[in-house]
C-alpha cells in the first residue's frame, strides 16, 4: 500500500488538456457545457488533436488515443488532463506501452479511465475519479464545487452513505469502476491492495456478471487485503426480465459482507446520478458504524 503524489494544485489561468481515451464522441452537447464550465472557472482548455476521432467504437485507433495521451503528458505547459467520455479503450493504450518521463499533472474522469487512474497510481501520481467532460454539466453545482475543491488544493468533506458492516478502516483509497478494476487483475496495472479501502462503482451489469466478478476478486485472494469497501452507484443493474435472479444489492451483500471489514454503500459516486469527486491514492477513512467515508483532512499532507 503507498499513498501518492498530488500534482501541485491548480489555478484559474491554467493550461488544461482534452484528450479522448477510450470510446469515440456519440454528440457534443454534453461534452461543450462540460468545456464551458471548466472555462468559466478561468482554466484555458485546449483540444489535442484527434479527440474527435472515430474507428468503430473507439475514439480513434490505439496509436492515434496514445498519442493524444503522450502529447498531453509531455506538454509542460499542461496542468492537467481533462477526459472526453468513458466507454471502453483505456486499457488498450497501456499494452506494451511505457509512460514518457513527465511532470505530474492532474488526471480527471471515471468509468473507463479507470485504466488510466490506475497507471498513474502504479506511477505514483494521485488522479481523481470525478466526472468526465461529458458528464460534469449534469452534476449538482455541490459536486462540481467538491472537484475544484480538491484539485485548487482545498480539503474535502466527508461523504454518507449507508452501514452495512460495522468497524472502522483506514488506508489508502481505490476508486474503481468495478467491471475495468476486474479485467485489470492479474495484469501490471493492478496494484497490491493490502490495506486500500476500495471504492467500486458499475453500470449496465446484471447481477449474475457482479457476482462473477466479485467471486473472482475473492478466488484470487484480492477482497482478503482490503481494509474496507465504500460502494457507490450500481446503475441499470436491474435482473433481466423474467429470469430469475438476485438484486444487485443481493448479491454485492452476499460476496462481501463474510470478509469482516467495514462496508458502507449508498455513497454518492459512480454513473446516473451525482459523481463526488474521489482522490485516487490518498489516505482516507471508513467508519461502518457512522456510514462515513472521509479523505485525509488536511491536502497540505499530501503533498511531498
Amino acid at each position: 500500500m503507498k499513498s501518492c503524489f498530488v500534482p501541485p494544485p491548480l489555478q484559474p489561468g491554467d493550461r488544461l488538456r482534452v484528450i479522448a481515451p477510450s470510446g469515440t464522441l456519440r454528440e457534443l452537447s454534453a461534452f461543450q457545457a462540460g468545456i464551458k464550465i471548466w472555462q468559466e472557472q478561468g482554466y484555458q482548455v485546449d483540444l489535442t488533436s484527434g479527440f474527435d476521432d472515430r474507428w468503430g467504437y473507439l475514439a480513434g485507433t490505439d496509436e492515434n488515443r496514445r498519442a493524444q495521451l503522450t502529447v498531453a503528458l509531455q506538454d509542460q505547459h499542461c496542468r492537467g488532463i481533462l477526459c472526453a467520455r468513458g466507454g471502453y479503450g483505456g486499457a488498450r493504450l497501456l499494452e506494451n506501452w511505457q509512460f514518457p518521463d513527465f511532470d505530474p499533472k492532474w488526471l480527471i474522469g471515471f468509468s473507463d479511465v479507470t485504466a488510466l487512474l490506475l497507471s498513474f497510481y502504479q506511477q505514483g501520481i494521485s488522479g481523481v475519479h470525478a466526472p468526465l467532460l461529458t458528464t460534469i454539466a449534469a452534476e449538482p453545482d455541490w459536486s462540481v464545487a467538491r472537484l475544484f475543491d480538491w484539485v485548487e488544493g482545498r480539503s474535502l468533506a466527508p461523504l454518507k452513505g449507508v452501514s452495512w458492516v460495522g468497524g472502522q478502516a483506514r488506508g489508502v483509497l481505490l476508486p474503481v469502476n468495478l467491471t475495468v478494476a476486474t479485467h485489470l487483475l492479474g495484469t501490471a496495472i493492478q496494484p497490491n491492495f493490502e490495506g486500500m479501502i476500495l471504492a467500486i462503482e458499475d453500470v449496465g451489469e446484471a447481477p449474475y456478471r457482479i457476482d462473477r466478478m466479485l467471486t473472482q476478486w475473492r478466488m484470487t485472494g484480492n477482497l482478503s487485503k482490503i481494509a474496507g469497501i465504500a460502494l457507490g452507484r450500481f446503475s441499470q443493474c436491474t435482473p433481466p426480465a423474467n429470469i430469475p435472479s438476485f438484486l444487485v444489492e443481493e448479491v454485492l451483500r452476499d460476496r462481501l459482507s463474510d470478509l469482516g471489514i467495514p462496508i458502507v454503500a449508498d455513497l454518492p459516486f459512480g454513473h446516473d446520478g451525482v459523481n463526488a469527486a474521489l482522490p485516487m491514492g490518498i489516505t482516507a477513512y471508513l467508519d461502518g458504524e457512522q456510514g462515513i467515508l472521509g479523505i485525509e483532512t488536511d491536502y497540505r499532507c499530501c503533498l511531498k
